[in-house]
């Protein structure tokens, strides 16, 4: 079991910055990678950044390649996506979530956990 709460959302204008935080607990150290995803009203979820757990490797989506970066603490068991020059089409909620099983790190049905989410509102 892996529990994941995501906070650090909030309102920005268009071009500033957040980050995001995803505090993990339970077994996270035996999943084989953490996203990022979001999902704004009456679209389908969209696959952000996802990081492997032990061996680091990063991938982001085309819309958010060169803006946004995602990193992991050991030491707290937290993943953070920092967000940089955003953009109104931005404004989703944003879920973490883990993989227990190896496969594309980019697909949302790999993931068995999710957290709950936290709004990210970018302004014109």
């Amino acid at each position: 079991q892996v529990q994941l709460v995501e906070s650090g959302g909030g309102l920005v204008q268009t071009g500033g910055s957040l980050t995001l935080s995803c505090e993990t607990s339970g077994r996270i150290f035996n999943s084989y990678a953490v996203g990022w995803f979001r999902q704004d009203q009456g679209k389908e979820r969209e696959f952000v950044a996802a990081l492997t757990w032990r061996g680091l490797y990063t991938t982001f989506s085309d819309s958010v390649k060169g803006r946004f970066t995602i990193s992991r603490d050991n030491a707290k068991n937290t993943v953070y996506l920092q967000m940089a020059n955003l953009k109104p089409e931005d404004t989703a909620v944003y879920y973490c979530a883990a993989a227990m099983n190896s496969g594309t790190i980019s697909f949302p049905d790999l993931y068995n956990y999710w957290g709950q989410g936290t709004q990210v509102t970018v302004s014109s």
